[in-house]
């Protein structure tokens, strides 16, 4: 089993000193810290699905948003088609 810890309500309902949730609004914040790595069948992301081998999943997947966020070098002028 992994165990479950119960953190302080103010982790969720103060951000940076101010509170963004009503005073008295009870607050939980269940997490747990470590989850063995034989557990891990996949990581879900805004950015998709990876799955094992996840370190090469992982990987190629900070490269494609790489690829994105990189422009495209410009073509020699008159080496397209026509």
């Amino acid at each position: 089993a992994i165990p479950i810890e119960e953190r302080g309500g103010d982790e969720v309902a103060v951000i940076a000193g101010q509170r963004i949730a009503p005073e008295g609004v009870p607050a939980r914040y269940p997490a747990f810290d470590v989850t063995p790595a034989a557990l891990v069948t996949a990581v879900i992301t805004e950015r998709g699905v990876a799955r094992a081998p996840l370190r090469e999943a992982l990987a190629e997947m900070a490269r494609a948003i790489d690829r994105l966020r990189s422009p495209s070098p410009p073509q020699p002028r008159g080496s397209g088609p026509g």
